[in-house]
């Protein structure tokens, strides 16, 4: 695993990071989520990302990283790992369990903190912009959370490129630079290139790409159709079946053929070619087997890209 610099900072995060948005809820098999944890770190996989409401339900991928951590990170493991949450989506009913006040950020560390039991987590993030809640304020509670010693680092997601702007001056003039922004970037999601990460740059500031397979549409699982058992089948999945369109799919085959030149499968080119822009800290990936987190792994054998592969990728995505 190479390890690169997040913005200007003195933090090392892997290349491949692991997300636990799915397949560590309660509904979930505790094993098979153990499994994948161990052998991610055994592979050299120090980032864990996770946020409150992450499941289902919401709240149980925290306590069952918890478990995990307590089976097998006890004593100085802690201290190679790399801890992630967020607040900002709905977690809990009522006025006080969504956006972005104080009031929520901070009862939700203090509630992470409890399911995971730990002291602290090395980064908590913003998870996303509130539009009625002066940004000092949210700015203001990741200082206080880091000030705290419940979090080493503040990061913002989900924030444009005026947010994030305004974001990191605040945070800076408070004393706590903003460490990283995740943000959702794949070569069907292009946003970040319109603007983002040029910021991010100017900041000193690192980028981490969430959904880099796009919901799985980068794989080869939709290269004939939308098989039974995809995302995109599935009515309470992020992924909606008139995403995987005849155009898209046509876009995947053609993806999948440059692909196998490169002696990759679609997944790996996809996640090499976010790598490729020295802008990108990390990606995080999900995984549902250890065998599918191998695979994504072994992406970074091959993350150079010819101009003609580059040109020909363009061509097809435009």
């Amino acid at each position: 695993m190479k390890y690169n610099r997040c913005g200007k900072s003195g933090l090392l995060l892997p290349q491949i990071s692991l997300g636990l948005w799915h397949n560590f809820g309660s509904v979930d098999s505790f094993e098979n989520a153990e499994s994948i944890a161990k052998a991610a770190f055994d592979k050299g996989i120090t980032h864990f990302d996770l946020a409150n409401n992450y499941g289902p339900v919401p709240g149980s991928a925290e306590t069952n990283f918890g478990k995990i951590l307590w089976h097998n990170f006890q004593g100085n493991l802690r201290d190679e790992i790399v801890i992630s949450t967020k607040a900002g989506y709905t977690m809990w009913n009522g006025p006080y369990g969504d956006w972005g006040s104080r009031k929520y950020l901070l009862s939700s560390l203090d509630q992470s903190l409890k399911r995971m039991k730990v002291d602290y987590v090395d980064i908590f993030y913003s998870h996303r912009f509130d539009p009625e809640t002066p940004l000092e304020e949210t700015m203001s509670a990741l200082d206080y959370a880091v000030r705290s010693g419940k979090a080493l680092y503040a990061g913002i997601s989900n924030y444009n490129p005026e947010q994030t702007k305004e974001a990191t001056e605040i945070l800076k003039r408070l004393g706590t630079p903003c460490l990283i922004h995740q943000v959702k970037y794949s070569m069907f999601v292009r946003t970040p290139e319109e603007g983002l990460l040029d910021v991010l740059e100017e900041k000193g500031v690192g980028c981490i790409a969430f959904s880099p397979l796009a919901q799985g549409l980068l794989t080869d699982k939709y290269l004939n159709g939308i098989p039974e058992n995809s995302r995109a089948h599935n009515p309470n999945g992020h992924l909606k079946e008139e995403e995987v369109s005849e155009e898209r799919i046509r876009k995947i085959v053609q993806l999948n053929d440059i692909a196998k030149e490169r002696n990759q499968s679609l997944a790996q080119m996809a996640l090499a070619w976010l790598l490729k822009d020295n802008r990108v800290t990390s990606v995080l990936i999900g995984a549902s087997s250890v065998g599918q987190l191998n695979n994504n792994i072994d992406s970074l054998q091959n993350l150079n890209f010819s101009s003609d592969e580059l040109n020909a990728i363009e061509s097809i995505l435009k």
